[in-house]
């Protein structure tokens, strides 16, 4: 090759290399290699990223010296980050360590655990020694003045560290896209909290209430004028997207249950939470300790057989149960004490349903049972009781004396329970074929795409009030541990609510492979004696053979 050649080869190719990388300024493209696509955001995501116009400033938390398990979280967060940035540029991510400057750190600590970032003691075992530290999984996300938390990690009561790791990483895109909607979004979509049938008071659904204001505009709706204008209340309810009855306690009409069934019939949405018993707790706090369950009739059997569901008049009696606290001792020396109480069922949830995948277990208080009928729609179970349950039917006098009470396993034969039913799909009105107690304007006798969800418990939204302050609902004060309460109503929620495909985020699956310590600990030697030796004798058997073969060419 002459030199005008090799000149004209190299300047083509720094040519090409210049062009190269002035279309990479353009045209930039990351792939996701991962089988399970774990960074790949999905389009709801993309749309809320996009729609920002302010800068959105994130403050992560999840920083230092951490155990192997949170290095893990904090190296997927920062993936997902980097991808939210690359949608949209106006996203700035501060990494933050509150406790490394020993100085601060106490003041840092006291802060962040007043702005409800509670800490978590992580301790690691390793080489028969334990190690403890302080970590803070959470951030903070900013935008236009609003501020919200975002926690990252996904506490659970029954599970290990490794294992509520890995069902955090699998909700981190949920958690971070569910927190910007919070701050960012227009509030668009109505709920109508139902009021004139005995249904709790404000205080004691105020922390859900207080939680899902963020995201929709919720208002109280009687039912009141029902008996003077149906056909105008029916009117002004349509107006609201979802209808949340908590609790009623006294019957409905057959004008009220109209309305209702139109509204449905018309495509709005509507959570049910309701029993057919009536008991509770307090009706216990009396001179002999005890109450007699009875059969509550809200005129309502009808309305939920049509739809393909039934609320049985049986009390669920649970061998796994949250226990009551109770004074045990006289006087002064008496304490409080956890007690096996079967009428505080802790139902387990539907993995393979958005609503209900991943979150913990839901307290019920005194639950009827719910059966699914045929009909042409679609029902799906989010909530059950344990197989250890036993039904009892009422009349049902209950008494504290059962904590002292020895269970007897044998009887626990009924199975898994429902206790949270979702329909949805064609449903027929409840008046079809039926005189109807008023002439509805524009009847609908089928709907198509209904959504509803009915629960066998009133309570499980009720928040406990404390000095005339609401608490947060599903947190135990007596253990410090949070139920799965108030997550499964505010999925529930946004599910019936949800048209940006945010909930089938919750649906994404992760698979994280794990180091097995046991076996890391046992083959340890193995593999620093492989890892020293094995280099050595790879070059000891290449000088011999590169001797060999010089001396055979050069003999």
């Amino acid at each position: 090759m002459n030199r005008n050649t090799l000149i004209k080869h190299i300047v083509i190719s720094i040519a090409v290399l210049v062009l190269i990388n002035i279309a990479s300024q353009y045209v930039y493209k990351r792939f996701d290699l991962t089988q399970d696509k774990r960074y790949t955001l999905s389009e709801s995501a993309k749309q809320t990223i996009q729609s920002l116009e302010s800068p959105l400033i994130i403050d992560v938390f999840l920083e230092g010296n951490l155990s192997s398990d949170f290095r893990r979280l904090r190296s997927e967060t920062k993936q997902l980050l980097e991808e939210f940035v690359l949608q949209n540029k106006l996203i700035k991510i501060n990494y933050i360590d509150p406790l490394e400057d020993e100085d601060t750190r106490n003041r840092n600590v006291e802060e962040l655990t007043k702005s409800g970032l509670t800490p978590y003691i992580s301790s690691e075992t390793t080489n028969n020694s334990v190690s403890k530290e302080m970590v803070f999984p959470w951030a903070f996300a900013s935008y236009q003045g609003n501020i919200t938390k975002i926690p990252l990690l996904k506490k659970s009561l029954n599970t290990t560290l490794q294992e509520q790791i890995t069902n955090s990483i699998q909700h981190l895109e949920y958690t971070f896209v569910d927190g910007f909607r919070k701050i960012s979004a227009a509030k668009e979509k109505k709920i109508a909290i139902l009021k004139g049938n005995g249904e709790l008071e404000d205080l004691q659904i105020a922390d859900l209430i207080t939680s899902v204001r963020p995201y929709y505009n919720i208002a109280p709706f009687t039912l009141d004028s029902v008996a003077n204008n149906p056909n105008g209340t029916l009117k002004l309810l349509k107006t609201y997207d979802l209808v949340i009855a908590a609790k009623p306690t006294e019957a409905f009409t057959e004008e009220e249950k109209l309305v209702l069934d139109q509204y449905t019939m018309s495509g709005g949405k509507s959570i049910w939470l309701t029993e057919s018993v009536v008991i509770d707790r307090d009706s216990l706090q009396n001179s002999s300790n005890s109450s007699v369950a009875i059969l509550r009739d809200l005129n309502l059997n009808d309305f939920f057989f049509k739809y393909g569901v039934r609320i049985n008049p049986v009390i669920v009696n649970d061998m796994y149960s949250a226990p009551i606290w109770l004074a045990m001792g006289e006087g002064s020396q008496a304490q409080f004490q956890p007690l096996r109480w079967p009428y505080s069922p802790l139902a387990g949830s539907n993995p393979n349903h958005s609503i209900t995948n991943n979150i913990e277990l839901v307290k019920f208080d005194f639950a009827s049972q719910i059966d699914t009928l045929k009909n042409k729609a679609k029902k799906t179970i989010l909530l059950q009781s344990s197989r250890l349950t036993k039904l009892q039917g009422v009349p049902k006098s209950i008494s504290l004396d059962i904590v002292t009470e020895e269970p007897d396993p044998n009887t626990y034969t009924s199975g898994p329970q429902n206790l949270a039913v979702l329909i949805e799909g064609e449903i027929s009105s409840a008046y079809k074929n039926r005189i109807r107690p008023f002439e509805a304007e524009n009847y609908i006798e089928e709907c198509t795409d209904c959504k509803l969800i009915v629960i066998a418990d009133g309570d499980i939204i009720k928040n406990d009030v404390v000095r005339n302050q609401p608490q947060e609902l599903g947190f135990d004060r007596w253990t410090g541990n949070t139920l799965g309460n108030k997550e499964f109503l505010i999925n529930a929620i946004n599910y019936l609510l949800d048209d940006t495909g945010l909930m089938s985020i919750r649906s994404k699956e992760v698979a994280i492979a794990y180091l097995n310590n046991e076996k890391a600990q046992e083959e340890k030697g193995t593999w620093q004696l492989i890892n020293t030796l094995l280099p050595i004798l790879i070059l000891v058997i290449f000088g011999i053979l590169f001797n060999y073969l010089r001396k055979r060419k050069y003999a």
